[in-house]
């Protein structure tokens, strides 16, 4: 069984990178220790403040920084869950460092026979399948660089960026009524 790639060695596979990294996100909800007293306070209207974000947004601000394009798109539903939400607060913060982060319904998602979970792919040569446990609790992830599997995630891509709308286009569009 191929084994868990985590911490340092996971934010290796960004800093390796030669070109791109692209994820695919659909869950509705991400148990990454880090980000539990953040959300905690964004659900309770309180500000959660970015230290603990720092260190992600110094790494993308690095790497787009060198000409390296990070690329998501991310499945939401309506209307999105808690978690989607404390994302869509977070949003400004990874593009003012150079990622771009696209939208896509779920509907669309699933009409588009997107895989149910998520992945980052870099340099359209590596899948790195993300791995959950009890809580939703992110473990690592599974590399690949089978062809046929890297090709069939290069196509997801390709359809998910196709129809996946701007964050700025999905602020418009869900834009409360005035």
């Amino acid at each position: 069984m191929p084994e868990l790639v985590s911490g340092e060695a996971f934010l290796d596979l960004f800093r390796n990178a030669e070109h791109t990294a692209y994820r695919l996100e659909v869950r509705t909800s991400y148990g990454i220790p880090e980000e539990d007293e953040p959300y905690r306070r964004f659900l309770a209207s309180d500000d959660p403040g970015l230290e603990w974000f720092e260190p992600w947004l110094d790494l993308m601000r690095a790497q787009t920084g060198e000409g390296k394009r990070v690329e998501r798109v991310r499945v939401i539903d309506d209307p999105p869950s808690d978690y989607l939400r404390f994302e869509l607060w977070g949003t400004p913060y990874n593009l003012a460092v150079g990622e771009d982060i696209r939208y896509l319904a779920r509907s669309q998602a699933d009409a588009l026979g997107l895989p149910e979970y998520d992945y980052w792919l870099f340099d359209s040569r590596t899948v790195a399948r993300l791995q959950f446990g009890e809580h939703d609790r992110f473990l690592g992830v599974l590399l690949s660089d089978d062809p046929a599997d890297v090709l069939r995630h290069v196509q997801w891509q390709g359809a998910a960026w196709h129809h996946a709308i701007t964050f700025e286009d999905y602020q418009k569009e869900n834009a409360p009524p005035r």
